[in-house]
């Protein structure tokens, strides 16, 4: 009897976690760096070094990303290439859809909290970032 009650718990205690908030949705804001990357088959590729962050603007359920360049002064380089996103929510989940002038995409929005987030695209891949922190050589 004790068996099911710990396993009732167990359920309702991880069936109640909700991910992700629409409160949360403003910590995307900011310069984010990719940590590694898993594939449908379960192969992680893992990025310990990154020539590139991206810059994640939001405002409400509306932004845009940016690939930037840090540099060593503390600035970074850019193009004025920026794709637009719309955050849509489905059923108790979180999506960001992608549209440019090339194509449309969507990402589910997996984890976010103040330091790290994680995506995952329509084809399985998982992306995972952790917040970017710039060195600055004077």
């Amino acid at each position: 009897m004790n068996k099911f009650i710990l396993i009732g718990f167990i359920g309702v205690f991880f069936g109640c976690s909700s991910g992700v908030s629409k409160e949360d949705l403003s910590k995307l804001d900011g310069y984010w760096e990719i940590t590694k990357v898993t594939l449908p088959d379960g192969n992680v590729k893992e990025y310990t070094v990154n020539t590139s962050v991206d810059y994640i603007s939001i405002d409400g359920e509306e932004g845009f990303r940016k690939k930037m360049q840090p540099k060593l002064d503390g600035t970074y380089e850019t193009s004025d290439d920026a794709e637009a996103f719309v955050i849509t929510k489905k059923e108790q989940t979180f999506f960001i859809d992608y549209k440019t002038e090339l194509s449309e995409w969507s990402e589910q929005l997996i984890e976010l909290d103040d330091t790290t987030f994680s995506v995952e695209n329509e084809g399985g891949i998982r992306y995972d970032y952790k917040r970017f922190e710039p060195i600055s050589i004077q």
